[in-house]
């Protein structure tokens, strides 16, 4: 069952709080919803997970300015979702962006994290993988309906292999709404204005925030055919951080769906490590 709280500018975001045991906040994509954890929660066991709908997406309110469209900003809500549930410390899952502000948030608020585990993300994106999110950020969906998306969204999706047909018809239900005009986006496209804004800025260095989790419990899982996270980051993630427990998902690329045996076996090792 979605619930919400108002943040302190005023906006309603939706999020979902199942379970009991150590608390774990789970922080989605750029342009997802707290569905990316649908698939992992059945196997997160003996803890209380939180899903949040970051602002501008899924069932949260979209935000009137879209500059606030930020990891400092974002960083800053869940950081409000903890305190809103009286909740001092969490470990983040974290998928692509949500990973961004999981290191963030190791950097700039070390003391309100228990650990970390991130889906597909590194200090380091490859522009192979960040030309194709802007190819299609904010654009109005390609596909006229559910059953167009359903034949064709396979095709489109490379590297992505084996994939069962139902996980399929989930994904799309999870990525768009049909309605009698077509399918439509479930995140405001004005993310693509707060991108294109924010890339004209200094470029930020990520190593220094990735280098804050050297003291916290770390993993990471890695599709083999990603185009965002490289192997080259990886090992050297690996050798700054040596501890970080690791895994690279089979036939998957951006982003694995968590589901995954190798998937499953880091979350486990990461629990384990937090509790």
């Amino acid at each position: 069952m979605m619930q919400s709280f108002t943040t302190s500018d005023g906006l309603n975001l939706a999020y979902r709080d199942e379970g009991e045991g150590v608390p774990v906040l789970c922080l989605s994509g750029l342009t997802r919803n707290n569905t990316d954890f649908n698939y992992m929660a059945p196997y997160a066991k003996d803890v209380r997970l939180i899903r949040l709908d970051m602002r501008g997406r899924g069932q949260s309110d979209f935000d009137p300015n879209y500059n606030n469209y930020n990891v400092i900003r974002e960083g800053g809500d869940a950081l409000e979702l903890l305190d809103y549930l009286k909740i001092k410390k969490a470990a983040i899952i974290g998928t692509s962006r949500g990973g961004i502000i999981a290191m963030g948030l190791a950097k700039n608020n070390h003391d309100r994290l228990l650990g970390a585990m991130i889906n597909d993300i590194g200090p380091v994106l490859e522009t192979a993988g960040t030309d194709v999110i802007m190819g299609f950020l904010g654009q109005p969906p390609i596909f006229k309906s559910y059953r167009d998306a359903e034949a064709k969204l396979p095709t489109y999706s490379v590297g992505f292999a084996n994939v069962p047909t139902e996980r399929w018809h989930q994904e799309i239900r999870n990525r768009w709404i049909e309605k009698p005009d077509g399918l439509h986006l479930r995140y405001d496209p004005n993310l693509r204005d707060a991108l294109l804004a924010q890339s004209h800025g200094d470029n930020v260095d990520l190593w220094a925030y990735f280098d804050a989790f050297e003291d916290l419990p770390l993993a990471l899982v890695r599709g083999e055919n990603s185009d965002l996270l490289s192997r080259k980051t990886v090992a050297e993630m690996l050798k700054r951080k040596p501890d970080m427990i690791y895994a690279e998902v089979k036939d998957r690329a951006h982003i694995p769906y968590l589901d995954e045996p190798e998937c499953l076996q880091v979350l486990e090792q990461f629990l384990r490590k937090v509790r």
